[in-house]
């Protein structure tokens, strides 16, 4: 009797240490992204020695959108692991998800996470991406804000096949984000005690001394010369319209939004399903250049020049260079080359009336548009505009890693050639 009286008060003992400790549903919800507060924009400081710009924060970002690869479950438990350092090492620091993610993984949290009820909701909320797997889900973070000309840097790890893109080894994510979080501490932060930040607003404590949204991080400072280099990738315009020149609005999608979409990589018109060659009308500059037989054409950015466009024929091109690449799919004239066309040059590609298929396929950066074009529809193609200056307006900025030569000139576009693309690799050797 007194073992079992014992037993039975031990057993109620660990069930109330068990409901004083236990994680709460309110601690494990998932809550709307429209309940925090509107975005930080960072500044982009040009280099006398370098082509890459100097990512400088006003204040902490506080938002952070978690993209990953679908599929692989190595990479949701780096995710987690991710997740977890941020929310246990940064203050006030906000974890976003998409809806699908975050109803997978809320419960392996022990705090809230945010998502977005439409994908509308993301572009004035996200301070900063983080990307996990390979070049397509890269594309696919760009892809959420390309209704926007604020696009929010993206701190990409190289996770998937390629990973042309993609800068980062995971096992560096602590260095990492942290180099990206404390580009641009400001004055008063005890990691950069001597220096002023033009941007930053500080308050003063109880004590009388200085603080600012740096002030809880612990650690070394980097410094003004150190902060994280940004990439300014260019992207393309694209617009849709009817044959009497109205804009179409083929669905709900952000590729078929009222008004111009964004692509990273390129825009393609394909015959998709149809036995036949298309033919495409082709306009540069407003004048008709050329009337194309082929599966399809692709315009490109420099950054997707090393994709589709480059299984076509088509040349490689810097990311640094303002320019659209336009390619032709398997051409029936063997005389039709790509064209190399300055950024700012609009391009026209209108379905031929004597096109034999009724339709042809509509995809931006590898997301099949909805509803295609059909005779006389046309696709109006131009680069995105980046203002410079004081606010950085336009482009996809992707924080770049620092390069084993270690020159602040060197952005490592040329090792991944060699290394990634095995550019001109001899046959027969390893």
């Amino acid at each position: 009797m007194i073992r079992r009286s014992f037993s039975r008060r031990l057993e109620g003992y660990v069930k109330s240490l068990n409901r004083s400790f236990s994680v709460t549903a309110a601690r494990r919800e998932i809550q709307d992204v429209e309940n925090l507060p509107d975005r930080i924009i960072p500044r982009y400081q040009e280099s006398r020695t370098s082509d890459l710009l100097s990512l400088q924060w006003p204040s902490p970002p506080r938002h952070i959108l978690c993209i990953k690869k679908e599929g692989a479950p190595n990479v949701t438990e780096s995710l987690l692991e991710y997740a977890k350092h941020i929310h246990s090492n940064y203050d006030n620091v906000s974890l976003v998800f998409e809806p699908r993610v975050a109803a997978q993984l809320h419960k392996h949290f022990p705090f809230p996470i945010y998502t977005a009820s439409t994908p509308h909701g993301l572009p004035t909320k996200v301070d900063m991406t983080t990307t996990f797997g390979g070049d397509g889900t890269i594309l696919h973070a760009s892809s959420l804000f390309s209704t926007t000309l604020h696009v929010p840097p993206i701190l990409p790890f190289s996770m998937g096949t390629l990973g042309f893109l993609g800068e980062w080894k995971f096992t560096e994510f602590k260095r990492a984000f942290r180099e990206v979080y404390m580009s641009g501490a400001g004055a008063g932060s005890p990691l950069f005690q001597d220096q002023k930040h033009p941007h930053i607003q500080t308050e003063v404590d109880e004590t009388g001394d200085t603080v600012t949204g740096w002030s809880s991080i612990r650690g070394k400072s980097m410094g003004p010369t150190r902060s994280s280099k940004v990439l300014l990738r260019n992207r393309l315009k694209v617009g849709v319209y009817d044959g009497n020149g109205n804009r179409v609005i083929g669905d709900n999608t952000l590729q078929s939004a009222d008004g111009d979409v964004h692509a990273m990589n390129e825009v393609i018109i394909h015959r998709g399903k149809e036995a036949h060659l298309a033919i495409i009308e082709v306009f540069v500059g407003g004048r008709f250049l050329t009337e194309a037989v082929a599966d399809g054409m692709i315009i490109s950015t420099p950054t997707g020049s090393t994709a589709y466009s480059l299984s076509s024929g088509g040349s490689i091109i810097h990311p640094l260079v303002s320019s659209l690449l336009m390619t032709p799919i398997c051409p029936r004239s063997l005389s039709f080359r790509p064209l190399v066309l300055p950024a700012n040059t609009p391009i026209t590609l209108r379905l031929s009336e004597k096109n034999r298929g009724r339709e042809l396929e509509v995809s931006i950066d590898g997301r099949r548009r909805s509803h295609g074009i059909g005779i006389g529809m046309e696709v109006r193609v131009n680069g995105e505009h980046i203002a410079k200056g004081m606010e950085w307006v336009g482009g996809v900025p992707c924080v770049m890693r620092g390069t084993k030569s270690g020159r602040e000139d060197d952005d490592g576009w040329v090792g991944g050639l060699n290394g990634l693309l095995k550019f001109n690799y001899p046959f027969g050797e390893e």
